[in-house]
């Protein structure tokens, strides 16, 4: 389906998300749409797939004038959206889920629709159990259960907001054969994304937004510098990460056994030091949040013992963890990092101190303007947090964390980020080290782990590897490892889940 934007302008109280942003769409193509965040690209789509009303504007399909006030109206004349947070109902089944959105009311055909489902997750060879519950599926399953269901509910172009961000590479992989599959059936896509290695990978065309407007339209291949220059309008410093370990311990882990209901990890020794960057690299639902959450004090150990600073906290409450100087960034900000209806002043205010028994709501206003500044925020003071964009929100999140910390621990640290952001988050992550905080963080994106950590440790398949200095390894080798070629390599095992 042929998709044209004309003119379209939308605004957020003093906000112009979108001004004048006309795009193209042609059949049978991939349309990438590209920019830092906050550059306007969820709020173009999100007027489109019927999430949000334009204030002027045209949309035609085919040619033809359409009027898109709800999603349901998208579905009905062929457009789907796939949310960087899929839209489904946890507690539900793949089945149910699917069937979500169907017409039949009370009457619908279950056995009809796993058929369908079977069917079309053949097709494009996703592996789904159609019984399972959707909390208990990947990021990446979620994404390819609600493509099945857009797809079966006849959409006929398909948006996609930064889907690449949480999956695994064959998810990613699995992904991008859809979409090309897709195309040759005739149907169009849209692709939301700030990495340009996957723009490039995937898109026939991108159209690069910047504070709203459309800085250019470029056919595919096209340079980075091409591209950077588009987003930015300026060359990006890459910040370095100098030597900053320390002598002193930050943390240290003995003979410890760890995990939940799904799986039991073992780490025999671990010493991080201060200054230190750790990387935790693995497919997701590896274990690697696992340690995250023990070294927060979030997850009790069943044995050994965990020492901060030489302090024993091995089975200490969380509060004693926050006081002995340990920080935790999670990977889902509005679910688990930040609270939603809330504005950034209140957020600060929640971590200040009250003097007495009342909020000093003057001082942590001074305080919030301060942080708005420092760390580059592009909101306000009474800028609730979920209208801020994914960088934003990280930016936000950072501001909340403490000074000084003895360890950091942080999940996906610059996911969803553009360029600018990401390398922005690591330099207050860099002046952090050079302070003396120690880091653990868990990613996806393997260069990330390469270019900023001190040693890597890998988790596959129920085993945890000894800490590797990242100079003696290559991306392939870490992938290697990834898939649980431990038996590859002369990197021993610390021992097996018991």
């Amino acid at each position: 389906m042929n998709v044209e934007l004309v003119n379209i302008s939308k605004r957020f109280g003093t906000v112009q998300a979108n001004e004048d942003v006309s795009l193209r769409v042609a059949a049978g193509t991939i349309h990438g749409l590209l920019g830092e965040n906050g550059a306007g690209k969820s709020t173009l789509v999100k007027v489109l797939s019927g999430f949000i009303g334009r204030d002027r504007g045209q949309v035609l399909l085919n040619g033809i004038p359409v009027e898109i006030r709800t999603p349901a109206d998208a579905i009905q004349v062929g457009v789907g959206m796939l949310h960087q947070d899929p839209l489904d109902f946890p507690p539900l089944s793949v089945l149910d889920n699917f069937m979500a959105g169907n017409s039949g009311g009370l009457f619908l055909n279950r056995r009809q629709a796993a058929k369908n489902l079977t069917a079309l997750a053949t097709q494009f060879n996703f592996d789904l159990n159609i019984h399972r519950q959707v909390s208990d599926l990947t990021v990446g399953e979620r994404q390819q259960l609600e493509i099945l269901r857009l797809l079966s509910l006849g959409a006929q172009t398909l948006i996609l907001d930064e889907p690449t961000t949480g999956i695994s590479a064959d998810q990613k992989t699995a992904l991008f054969a859809a979409m090309k599959q897709l195309v040759v059936e005739g149907k169009s896509v849209i692709f939301v994304s700030h990495k340009l290695e996957d723009v490039e990978a995937l898109c026939h065309e991108v159209t690069v937004l910047r504070h709203g407007k459309v800085m250019g339209n470029l056919p595919i291949p096209a340079s980075d510098r091409q591209l950077i220059d588009l987003m930015f309008g300026r060359e990006l410093a890459l910040p370095l990460k100098p030597q900053t370990r320390q002598a002193a311990i930050a943390l240290q882990l003995s003979d410890i056994d760890f995990g939940d209901d799904r799986q039991t990890l073992a780490i025999a020794d671990l010493t991080v030091h201060r200054g230190e960057v750790i990387g935790l690299a693995g497919l997701e639902g590896s274990g690697q949040q696992l340690l995250l959450l023990l070294c927060a004090g979030l997850l009790k150990a069943t044995t050994g013992t965990l020492q901060l600073d030489s302090v024993n906290l091995t089975q200490q409450p969380y509060p004693a963890f926050l006081k002995a100087g340990v920080g935790y960034s999670p990977a889902d900000r509005l679910q688990d990092g930040l609270v939603r209806g809330l504005t950034i002043h209140e957020h600060v205010a929640l971590k200040t101190p009250p003097k007495g028994l009342f909020v000093d709501w003057q001082g942590t206003l001074e305080q919030t303007q301060q942080a708005i500044a420092l760390f580059n925020i592009r909101g306000k003071p009474n800028s609730k947090v979920e209208r801020l964009s994914g960088g934003n929100q990280q930016r936000t999140q950072l501001a909340l964390l403490p000074v000084p910390l003895n360890l950091l621990l942080m999940e996906h640290p610059t996911r969803g980020l553009d360029i600018e952001s990401t390398l922005w988050v690591w330099q207050q992550l860099i002046a952090r080290c050079q302070g003396g905080t120690a880091i653990l963080f868990m990613s996806s994106d393997l260069d990330e782990i390469m270019q900023y950590s001190d040693r890597v440790i890998v988790f596959s398949s129920g085993k945890v590897s000894q800490p590797i200095a990242t100079a003696t390894l290559t991306v392939e080798a870490l992938g290697q490892l990834i898939g649980g070629r431990f038996e590859d390599s002369t990197l021993p095992i610390l021992r097996d889940a018991p």
